[in-house]
């Protein structure tokens, strides 16, 4: 009597053949900073071919017709010339990366991390390591872009230590730290950003209306738990299986030891950890005070005295703050546990931390230049403006729309990597066009953040990319674009099915969105209808 799969196995082998196809593709691209300039040649063409092409889709934040900026024109190519310096050392992800990476690679040279996870692992049961890790990745958000220097490659030493496949503790971090960008347990200045947009566009049709920062919370909290859930099962169950055959062939001295923790080292570690807490403590009796010096100054017109808004000096102190807050624990570690014995050997941890960095700093250069290409081009404002047009005339169902809304802005998200502009962009369209129909703005951004942070971990237009193919390469020396995609692109389409279901579920069951949201918006001129599931 003949066997067969069942069907499930077959499905599940039907997927691997196709993720291992994206990976293969993917992997035979040239070396990403080469595909960086080729694409940005390519936008070079691209702009002088549309640039002699008239468009009628206005820019919302010009009010003037777009039209497409011709990069190969003298002029162009003189003002990409003058700018390239300024728009690689002005690349955001390159000083915080080589910042937090200073007082990372301390910690990490003295082993202060290494000891730190050796205990955590000694408390944390093996089957609740990833949803953990998930779970820092999502609250690392309150810190901005921290969790791309500092939880996504401790994701991969924390799998690597507890005897799994490192590549698998990137992707659940990359998933906690990206692909769940607007889940939060805490708010983060992503709010009060994206609410003050969703503003400007409301008031284009109604002057009265405020959007409450806070109007998204309920929503975004109880998607935290979604994102952990689906998070888990798919490392668990699809990408680590996928990668149980592909060999860790990185340097064997930079992996993480399991040994028990010897007194010298328990010492260490205690009183690193006491001075972090103290530290930490400094921090919250100086941030205290109404007129302390890491809020927002008291002669700003607007959010005087904040301590949580992008305008606040503690906001803007993030990076430097976590360099402090590895650098001094690093080095009360290594002079307690015997790993360093003069100042030279801080400094030694320092240099080794820039070293491993050559490779990034070489293709955040092509990033940047491609990057400021394609924005100056302004090719991606048409797409985006053209997909919500289309959008608006389509004549969907009101709950299709919504979906709409989510599938436009994860496609939007592959063109443009900025939140802000991106929303700024689509958001003063969708949201006036939306109260039209009755639906409120606080729900036009609900799912403009869906769609946003579902594509998030499989754009390499997103500025932390490439130093996520460069933490892969670490672990695995053939890693590549086509490898972290091939592990992203499960959960990507995961978070755009099953977050925007989430999303539906909470408008038809009613559930509140927010502090101060509403789902439907119901005009001051009579005769406006309500939103309806």
């Amino acid at each position: 009597m003949s066997h067969t799969n069942p069907p499930a196995q077959q499905k599940r082998s039907i997927v691997n053949r196709m993720l291992d196809g994206i990976e293969y593709l993917g992997n035979k691209l040239p070396d990403p900073a080469v595909l960086f300039l080729l694409l940005m040649f390519l936008v070079w063409a691209f702009s002088a071919w549309m640039s002699t092409m008239s468009f009628g889709e206005i820019d919302p934040r010009t009010g003037e017709a777009i039209q497409i900026k011709n990069l190969l024109a003298g002029t162009s190519l003189t003002d990409f010339m003058s700018q390239m310096v300024n728009t690689f050392v002005t690349f955001h992800p390159l000083g915080v990366v080589l910042v937090a990476m200073l007082g990372l690679g301390v910690a990490e040279h003295t082993g202060f991390i290494n000891a730190g996870l050796r205990k955590l692992l000694s408390v944390t049961p093996k089957m609740l390591l990833t949803p953990v890790l998930i779970g820092v990745g999502i609250l690392s958000h309150v810190a901005v872009d921290a969790g791309y220097v500092l939880v996504i490659p401790l994701g991969a030493v924390i799998f690597y230590a507890a005897g799994r496949h490192p590549l698998a503790g990137i992707a659940a971090a990359f998933v906690g730290v990206s692909g769940g960008f607007s889940a939060t347990f805490i708010p983060s200045s992503l709010d009060p950003l994206l609410s003050g947009l969703t503003q400007v566009g409301a008031n284009i049709i109604d002057p009265n209306v405020v959007v409450n920062p806070l109007n998204n919370y309920y929503f975004t909290t109880a998607s935290s738990f979604l994102i952990m859930g689906l998070g888990w099962f798919l490392t668990d169950k699809v990408i680590e299986p996928r990668l149980k055959n592909t060999p860790v062939d990185g340097d064997a001295s930079e992996m993480p030891s399991m040994d028990a923790l010897n007194p010298r080292e328990q010492k260490g570690l205690w009183l690193a950890l006491l001075s972090m807490l103290i530290c930490v403590g400094l921090l919250v009796l100086t941030s205290l005070s109404t007129g302390s010096p890491w809020r927002v100054p008291a002669d700003a017109e607007k959010e005087a005295g904040q301590l949580l808004v992008s305008a606040a000096p503690l906001m803007k102190s993030i990076v430097p703050l976590i360099f402090i807050f590895f650098l001094i624990p690093g080095i009360v570690y290594g002079y307690v546990a015997g790993s360093v014995k003069t100042h030279r050997d801080i400094i030694a941890g320092m240099t080794k931390a820039m070293s491993g960095m050559g490779y990034y700093i070489v293709m955040a250069f092509f990033a940047a230049q491609f990057i400021y290409a394609f924005g100056q081009s302004n090719m991606g404002a048409l797409m985006a403006v053209k997909g919500a047009n289309w959008l608006k005339s389509s004549g969907m169902p009101m709950s299709a729309t919504i979906v709409g809304i989510v599938l436009l802005s994860g496609f939007v998200n592959l063109l443009i990597g900025s939140a802000s502009a991106k929303w700024a962009l689509i958001g003063a369209i969708m949201v006036p066009m939306m109260m039209q129909l009755g639906v409120s703005p606080d729900l036009t951004q609900a799912a403009y953040r869906v769609g946003d942070s579902s594509t998030n971990i499989i754009t390499p237009l997103l500025p932390y990319f490439p130093l996520i193919v460069v933490f892969c390469q670490r672990y695995v020396k053939s890693a590549g674009i086509g490898t972290l995609l091939s592990m992203m692109i499960p959960f990507s389409i995961a978070l755009l099915v099953a977050w925007s279901a989430f999303l539906l579920i909470f408008w038809g069951l009613g559930l509140p969105l927010g502090v101060g949201s509403t789902y439907d918006y119901v005009a001051p001129a009579a005769g406006a209808l309500p939103a309806t599931p």
